[in-house]
C-alpha cells in the first residue's frame, strides 16, 4: 500500500478499517497495540510525502537521504 500525491485526506481511516476490519480485541491495550503497529509499521513506512528537495519519498527514504547528507567525508 503506497499513498501518492492524489490520495484523499480521509483515506487513512479507510486504510485502517480495511487493515484491521471489524476485529474485536480482548482489551483496550491490545487494540492500541494493533493500531500502533499499523501506523508505525505499515502506514508511516510506505506513505509518500513530498520533500522540498528530494520529491516524493517515504519517511524512511527521506531519513536515509538526510543521514547520507550529514555523513562526514572519509
Amino acid at each position: 500500500m503506497v499513498l501518492g500525491h492524489g490520495h484523499r485526506p480521509g483515506s487513512f481511516f479507510g486504510l485502517l478499517k480495511a487493515e484491521i476490519g471489524t476485529t474485536v480485541w480482548e482489551s483496550r491495550e491490545a487494540a492500541r497495540a494493533d493500531v500502533f503497529r499499523f501506523i508505525e509499521v505499515e502506514y508511516n513506512r510506505t506513505r509518500l510525502r513530498k520533500h522540498p528537495e528530494f520529491g516524493y519519498l517515504t519517511p524512511l527514504e527521506t531519513r536515509a537521504r538526510l543521514q547520507q547528507d550529514f555523513t562526514p567525508a572519509a
